[in-house]
């Protein structure tokens, strides 16, 4: 990374899920500076973020959103996100940075890590498929017969939990070294509350253990981090996040 070193833990991981990512998704892919890491995603929005790498101060994020407009813009992306990375471990501590010129202020997440222990559970409803599968299942139910295969990338893995049929929670997960990154964990609407959520992610911590992970690490909003907490996670920091206007 350019003789950066990680702010946060996990953050090596995010980036290798961006560019695991980008083997599936036309015309993706992760530029690295030694001011920032951008994942480039022409053709899936949600995907276009930076992480600012070093020098966290106001001066420093508006000289790299002012490089980062033009990279996205001559990339055809209109909305980006920049993530400054914080070792505060509140998600509702104010900011340390105020202002980032030309970006908008937006949302927070907790950065938690947790060391793996033994006994963890595998969960026999929980079943691999394609990212899109896995993303499309937090938004609703997604039938069991519908759903595709993994795309086969090396660490890459996206996961549903079937009840009755369908594919009704997702995440998708990317091993890096010795640590399991896990994203987009959700719940479809109307299924929420019943413990699929646990499920999902015990069966995922599961199995990343067998394959060699000893930490894992992922980035989580205020109503999620209760469930990572009763799983062994812990705070270690957060992304503010601000996105272009």
């Amino acid at each position: 990374m350019s003789g950066t070193t990680p702010f946060l833990p996990g953050q090596e991981t995010l980036l290798a899920s961006w560019s695991a990512l980008a083997q599936i998704s036309p015309g993706a892919r992760v530029i690295r500076s030694a001011a920032t890491a951008a994942a480039v995603f022409p053709s899936w929005a949600p995907l276009n973020n930076a992480i600012l790498l070093n020098a966290h101060d106001a001066a420093a994020a508006t000289a790299a959103a002012s490089q980062l407009t033009s990279l996205y813009s001559d990339a055809g992306v209109d909305a980006w996100a920049l993530w400054m990375p914080s070792r505060v471990t509140d998600v509702d501590a104010p900011d340390g940075v105020r202002e980032v010129g030309g970006l908008k202020r937006d949302t927070t997440t907790l950065v938690m890590q947790a060391t793996l222990p033994p006994g963890l559970r595998h969960h026999d409803g929980v079943v691999r498929t394609s990212i899109a599968a896995a993303t499309h299942a937090t938004d609703e139910p997604v039938p069991a017969a519908d759903l595709a295969e993994p795309e086969g990338v090396p660490g890459l893995a996206a996961w549903v939990l079937v009840h009755d049929d369908a594919a009704v929670a997702g995440a998708w997960s990317v091993l890096h070294e010795r640590d399991c990154g896990i994203y987009a964990v959700g719940v479809s609407p109307g299924w929420r509350r019943r413990g699929f959520a646990r499920s999902l992610m015990e069966h995922v911590l599961a199995d990343a253990q067998r394959r060699g992970a000893r930490t894992a690490t992922l980035q989580s909003t205020r109503r999620g981090q209760p469930l990572y907490e009763s799983l062994g996670f812990e705070p270690a920091g957060r992304y503010e996040e601000w996105i272009s206007q």
